[in-house]
């Protein structure tokens, strides 16, 4: 098979990066066999300013274009990215180690955004309010932002910039994208798939969409710059925090999207054939390294030793190798680090009790592979609270229903969550005010994987932000009440007098 080097280089060639890519000084490995795939430029000081002015004078520019011509841009967006779909797929799997329809899926979510957007540039819907004032009209109106940053983790390289920058753009605002410093290459791919939209859109300003290569450093600066509009942040609660507290420090904006530690709640009601296939997905897709993976599995007493039987026959027959193999299901955490973690994750869950019963040994090979792993553990302990990002799925029991949700609810994490059940009072519990309170709710599918068409982000130290679907979008602008006298005389509300 093509070395992960050479395939990533013909890509990129393919998709019209320049050669000059690859004199830069960070490294960048492929998960599948640990070898370098290329070595990028990073930006420097003089470069993050130059971005930072480009994007001021393109939002002076392009704020001023009517939203549904904003929206034809990313119209156009959405046409080359489903032309070089197959292409882009592929480089996900390269540089983050997904199986093939994972990749393929990740660039499929990014042309769902955009037709979502270029429906939303026509619907960027204000207010009328009556006024108490005779001769007098309200209305709520939103505006765009200004510049945003985007800055993306490795498990999705390239779909979370899109929710962000196919919003972003309808809504009046440039983009500044600083994609995590393990997978670039895919941020390259992806701007050069941007600039053959702008060739055919015609009269887009320059620095519309802008790459910035880096590390830390590059995402602090973003942060503590107040040129910049609104910071938006996927990737760890350690990071989140880091950026939520330069951005407030200046009084901008931030959205945050960090980090989730999602439980199922398997009721004594529940379909397990079903249950099944959605744990299998949910825990080990992407090899548990979605925000949204299934980490914590909490099952009725009177179903668990039925539940673990087929789980741990799933579990015995999952293929682990190189993702580009057909049939393959899990392929390679991203780095030695997460591998490193994976491991010590197993060994302080077997101190606080745990028992391995399923997995949880490294695959010997080039790159980086563990065998998922499932842990029973006596009770949601300190490393369970934890959100460990690799594929171990703890698994409790419970009695009561009360005492599933409360189990579920009693961690620092709120993305996603689900139940199990054929009960209604089960599954309408769950979904009230006293049931889940992540941002996701689910009853029969899984906590892992989400349509754009909803809004998606979590509460407490999954950061408290929305992307994608629903009104997320109003993060990306400003809102300003306005308020039009057309009549001769000037009244004050609420019956102030005020004569001179």
């Amino acid at each position: 098979m093509t070395t992960t080097a050479n395939a990533a280089k013909t890509i990129l060639t393919r998709l019209g990066v320049a050669p000059a890519v690859w004199d830069g000084t960070l490294a960048v490995r492929s998960p599948i066999d640990g070898l370098m795939a290329g070595a990028v430029v990073e930006a420097d000081k003089v470069a993050i300013e130059a971005t930072l002015v480009r994007a001021g004078q393109a939002f002076d520019a392009w704020k001023r274009v009517p939203a549904p011509r904003r929206g034809e841009l990313v119209r156009l967006l959405g046409e080359e990215l489903r032309a070089a779909k197959d292409d882009l797929g592929m480089l996900v799997t390269l540089e983050a180690g997904k199986v093939v329809s994972e990749g393929l899926g990740e660039v499929q979510e990014m042309i769902d955004i955009c037709e979502f957007a270029v429906g939303l540039s026509r619907q960027l819907y204000g207010l009328t309010m009556p006024s108490e004032r005779p001769g007098h009209h309200m209305r709520e109106t939103w505006q765009p932002l200004g510049p945003v940053a985007i800055v993306t983790a490795f498990n999705f390289p390239v779909a979370v910039w899109a929710w962000n920058a196919a919003l972003a753009l309808v809504c009046g605002d440039p983009v500044i994208w600083k994609p995590s410093e393990k997978t670039p290459l895919t941020a390259l791919g992806v701007q050069a798939v941007f600039a053959r939209a702008v060739a055919r859109f015609g009269d887009a300003p320059e620095g519309l969409a802008q790459l910035l290569i880096g590390g830390r450093d590059t995402g602090e600066a973003l942060a503590r710059d107040p040129r910049v509009a609104l910071v938006s942040a996927t990737g760890s609660t350690r990071m989140g925090k880091a950026v939520a507290q330069a951005v407030a420090g200046r009084l901008g904006r931030s959205l945050l999207e960090l980090g989730g530690n999602n439980a199922m709640i398997l009721t004594a009601s529940a379909d397990l054939e079903l249950a099944v296939r959605a744990i299998a997905f949910s825990a080990v897709g992407t090899a548990g390294q979605r925000c949204t993976s299934l980490r914590r599995l909490l099952v009725h007493e009177d179903v668990a030793e039925a539940l673990m039987t087929r789980l741990a026959k799933a579990y015995q027959t999952l293929p682990v190798g190189d993702p580009r193999d057909d049939g393959v299901l899990v392929g390679p955490l991203i780095d030695e680090d997460a591998v490193q973690g994976f491991e010590s994750a197993l060994a302080q869950a077997v101190a606080q009790g745990g028992e391995v019963v399923a997995g949880g040994s490294r695959v010997e090979r080039d790159g980086f592979y563990v065998r998922p792993a499932i842990v029973r553990m006596p009770a949601q302990t300190e490393i369970v609270r934890h959100e460990t990002f690799a594929p171990i799925l703890y698994v409790m029991t419970w009695r009561t229903f009360d005492d599933a949700v409360a189990m579920q609810n009693d961690v620092p994490q709120g993305l996603s969550s689900c139940v199990f059940t054929d009960s209604v009072r089960e599954a309408e519990q769950f979904l009230s005010a006293w049931g889940s309170d992540c941002g996701i709710a689910n009853v029969n599918i899984g906590p892992s994987g989400a349509e754009i068409g909803g809004a998606f982000g979590g509460e407490k130290e999954t950061g408290g932000g929305r992307e994608s679907g629903s009104d997320a979008w109003k993060a990306y602008m400003r809102r300003q009440t306005q308020t039009v006298n057309f009549s001769s005389e000037l009244p004050l509300a609420q019956g102030v007098k005020f004569e001179v």
